[in-house]
């Protein structure tokens, strides 16, 4: 069973995907990164100074004992308080549309650059073939050139083949 499973970590298919998972970790970090520091803060901005991240309506009461603000999304989440974060759903459907498009941008890139490599094969020339078929074929065409189309002679018809 050792060996199966060393088989099978050993795959190129595994390991690509480890390694594909370990870069979408990493990039998925950038993508919430930009969208929450640069792309929500600019839509706020546009919106009249909105922070979507703090936007949420609460579902329950608040303990007697919380401490915290009242308008901070955050704190109310770890009082325990039952909230729908609004805010933070459009701020994660934001960074999914940034992911798609640029995901979208990728396989498209893809696409072209495979196109583009499959009319450069189509145009290629084919392997051409060994110098000896290209010789006898030139013969052949000469031969083909200088026969004039007449009816052979008689004589040519009367000579016998080996072995008649």
């Amino acid at each position: 069973m050792l060996k199966e499973f060393r088989a099978f970590i050993a795959r190129g298919n595994v390991l690509d995907l480890a390694v594909a998972v370990i870069i979408g970790a990493a990039f998925g970090k950038i993508v919430s990164s930009l969208t929450d520091d640069i792309i929500m803060p600019v839509i706020g901005r546009i919106s009249g100074g909105l922070d979507f991240s703090s936007h949420f309506i609460r579902l329950g009461a608040i303990p007697a004992d919380y401490k915290g603000s009242l308008t901070s999304y955050a704190d109310l989440k770890k009082a325990g308080v039952p909230l729908i974060g609004y805010g933070q759903f459009v701020t994660q459907v934001v960074d999914f549309l940034i992911v798609a498009f640029i995901i979208f941008l990728i396989v498209r890139g893809v696409a072209k650059a495979m196109a583009a490599l499959e009319r450069e094969k189509a145009a290629a020339p084919a392997p051409g073939d060994p110098a000896e078929i290209v010789l006898l074929r030139e013969i052949r065409d000469a031969l083909k050139a200088s026969t004039p189309s007449a009816p052979p002679t008689p004589a040519a018809k009367s000579l016998p083949l080996e072995g008649e």
